[in-house]
């Protein structure tokens, strides 16, 4: 009997949490939302951020607020979501890079697979190889010449340990046959002034960064690390197409929950931000900084995170990358 008491105890409590969870999706939501940047203003992520923002605002009701926390290549502002209350009102937009830093930060509690709930992807961007022109590098072949000619002194830019742009350049690095020297900087700001600047020889930069330097003669571009050319710059080469294969790739951003978000509540999100993304007008101003639109389910995008983490700890393992 005791055995069918606490059976029944535990059916009970079960109904009782569905049934909560079905009454706060319902009502939801009734407060305003915190959406958590985990990146400096000007990146990719703050850009959709600020762009989704009021649009997701009008059709849930109430604000929703944009705040930047940036740290620890995105885990402090990717951990204080994860503390957060599962209830729908702290929000996060992430990507790869949130993926690659927990395998840098072995000693922090948060998991970015474990300890979030993946709403919707939002988008990919690309990475555009440039170079300062007074390296008198103007191809991929100038790089690769040059690299062999003067072994790790040439130097590269990065946003931080662990970006996209730090692991997909020591991915070129390796499949090229090159070195070069890293210097990481905290944000992408400082990174793209001082390649700019002269005292940086070559950096991947977001192709919405990269392309108005170009134009204006600041930069050279080399290649698209993408797996075909971009529209918004066609004249220039795929980095595949330069004669360095394997390092197709698109940066992506998306849109994720504390763990144990009640499904109704994200399923509601992910249909909202659904919306926003198709908006004809949301999708051009972002297409126009060069990010494209692209949505899911929350188990497709998490599917994404697991390849991801997959593959950024392949990277950081076979280069030793560390934060020390």
């Amino acid at each position: 009997m005791a055995r069918l008491r606490g059976g029944a105890a535990q059916a009970c409590a079960a109904l009782l949490l569905a049934a909560g969870a079905s009454a706060t999706a319902q009502t939801y939501p009734t407060q305003p939302i915190r959406l958590v940047v985990p990146y400096t203003p000007g990146t990719g992520y703050d850009s959709i951020a600020r762009e989704v923002s009021p649009q997701l605002s009008q059709r849930l009701g109430q604000p929703v607020v944009v705040e930047n926390r940036p740290g620890a290549s995105s885990l402090i502002g990717a951990s204080q979501v994860a503390r957060a209350a599962p209830d729908g009102y702290t929000l996060l937009i992430a990507g790869e890079g949130t993926m690659a830093a927990a395998h840098l930060y072995p000693s922090m509690s948060f998991n970015p697979i474990d300890d979030v709930a993946p709403i919707t992807l939002a988008g990919y961007g690309t990475l555009m190889l440039v170079t300062n022109p007074g390296t008198g590098i103007k191809s991929v072949a100038d790089l690769i010449a040059q690299a062999h000619a003067r072994p790790a002194r040439l130097n590269y830019s990065s946003p931080g340990v662990g970006t996209s742009q730090h692991l997909k350049m020591e991915m070129i690095k390796e499949r090229a046959g090159i070195d070069m020297l890293h210097v990481p900087y905290k944000g992408s700001a400082g990174a793209l002034n001082d390649l700019m600047g002269g005292q940086i020889d070559v950096a991947l930069v977001p192709i919405h960064q990269a392309l108005p330097f170009v134009r204006s003669g600041k930069l050279v571009s080399l290649a698209i690390i993408s797996p075909r050319r971009n529209p918004r710059a066609p004249e220039v080469p795929t980095l595949q197409q330069a004669g360095i294969g394997g390092v197709e790739a698109n940066m992506w951003y998306a849109f994720m929950a504390p763990r144990s978000t009640p499904a109704p509540v994200v399923a509601r999100l992910n249909a909202e931000l659904h919306a926003v993304l198709s908006d004809p007008r949301v999708k051009e101003r972002l297409e126009g900084i060069g990010l494209d639109v692209a949505t899911g389910s929350p188990q497709q995008l998490l599917t994404i995170m697991r390849n991801e983490s997959a593959s950024a700890d392949a990277i950081i393992r076979k280069n030793h990358i560390s934060m020390n």
